[in-house]
């Protein structure tokens, strides 16, 4: 056995330095139970990181915290991340200019002037006043069903006009859940809602990878190894790929849903949603504020994209702004797609656009599960005696869904560890 990293006291073998399995990890270690979390890549947090480039600091994909999410407010110290919020609402391009749709909780000025400028119709926005209230107050779809119908079907059933579902839900829904079709259920529609109504978007201040970092700063030191891949895991332990082995009391498998079914803990393997991000380089912020600009015209590459300069300035250098550009799939990662999303917003901001420096592009082929009804992640931590898994896809793909996998999962492991010294 490789004993590296693994003392005598340790017991538990988390696999995969993500969201989950950081979570996990730290749950066990505020209930002192010792833990050694290996992780195949260079580095920690799975999807949620931050690369710098030339002094711009990259999210790898466009990313947000909800602020109102239960375990991302249980996990983290909000103000240590010093969260930068947006604008409460989004500006909306449609008709050939932009117009602000916000909430008329938080921006009622705003709100106002967003539904007399057409962005949507007054009726549409007293819909989505009822909806907020609705869910916000408990009341969603009815108690009892056994299934959720799509997104789409649901905002037709509200009575929401194709003007409001194009210009506002498709582009900000199909955002959130890569989904443009809106086939995305609408039970984790509702959760997304509310969560959007209850809180700030909000990210931290140098950006989304301050949040695993901030977990994975509450472990010790050796807690964490990286560039350590595991090819084969059991209830007693797990083989690296350069034929060590670490025995333990219990692994925890937080890796994504593929690399688990390729180790034979998860039956199948979920379908992916695909994005891919582009990053610019802005001499001047081409519309200010801190706000996410949704293409609500239906035509061309771009989703949506935000000057993330402008919601925390410390992501650019001075005197530069930094443009992230959503598209959701892969058919516009080459530079041809780079021209493509480049000529759109030229038309959007004009020729100014032609003179930005193109800093990075992110294909992102595995960004979010496909959200099917899941297991309810509690249940479905345990594989089998000593053999756990948390991770996203087992609850919502979210980072609410990966941190309370790994709690769940911690809880499960401290269960049977306490169990098993009566």
């Amino acid at each position: 056995m490789s004993s590296e990293g693994l003392t005598s006291a340790s017991r538990v073998v988390v696999v995969g330095a993500g969201l989950a399995g950081l979570t996990c990890a730290v749950e066990l270690a505020s209930r002192g139970i010792d833990c050694l979390v290996v992780e195949a890549s260079d580095g920690i947090g799975g999807r949620v990181r931050t690369d710098v480039v030339d002094g711009f600091r990259l999210d790898r994909g466009f990313q947000v915290l909800l602020t109102a999410y239960p375990e991302a407010r249980r996990a983290l110290d909000y103000g240590a991340l010093r969260l930068k919020p947006f604008f409460p609402g989004a500006v909306i391009r449609a008709g050939g200019r932009f117009r602000r749709l916000a909430d008329p909780w938080r921006a009622p000025v705003a709100a106002v002037t967003g539904v007399l400028s057409g962005v949507v119709p007054p009726t549409d926005a007293l819909r989505i006043a009822r909806l907020r209230h609705r869910l916000l107050g408990g009341v969603g779809t009815p108690k009892g069903r056994r299934s959720f119908g799509p997104t789409s079907d649901r905002l037709a059933a509200e009575g929401f006009s194709n003007t409001a579902i194009k210009r506002f839900f498709r582009p900000f829904f199909g955002g959130v859940f890569l989904d443009p079709e809106l086939g995305t259920s609408e039970r984790q529609m509702e959760f997304v809602f509310r969560m959007f109504a209850s809180g700030d978007i909000a990210i931290p201040a140098l950006g989304m990878g301050e949040i695993p970092a901030q977990l994975a700063a509450r472990l010790p030191g050796s807690a964490i190894r990286t560039h350590c891949r595991v090819d084969a895991v059991d209830g007693t332990g797990v083989r690296l790929d350069n034929g060590d082995t670490l025995d333990a009391d219990a692994v925890v498998v937080a890796v994504d849903a593929g690399t688990a079914h390729r180790l034979g803990v998860v039956s199948h393997e979920p379908r992916w949603r695909t994005t891919t991000c582009v990053y610019f380089d802005a001499p001047v912020a081409p519309i200010g504020g801190p706000a996410l600009i949704l293409n609500g015209e239906g035509e061309g590459p771009v989703n949506n994209l935000c000057v993330m300069s402008e919601v925390s300035p410390e992501v650019a250098p001075p005197g530069s702004s930094l443009v992230s550009v959503t598209v959701i799939g892969r058919r516009h990662e080459t530079e041809v797609g780079e021209a493509g999303v480049r000529a759109q917003l030229a038309g959007w901001f004009g020729e100014t656009v032609n003179q930005w420096r193109h800093l990075r592009s992110y294909s992102i082929d595995r960004a979010l599960p496909v959200y099917e009804e899941p297991l309810e992640a509690e249940a479905s931590a345990r594989v089998r005696n000593g053999l756990f898994v948390c991770g996203d896809y087992l609850a919502d793909p979210s980072i609410n869904g990966a941190m309370s996998s790994g709690r769940f999962a911690a809880e499960a492991v401290a269960a049977q560890l306490e169990g098993a010294t009566r």
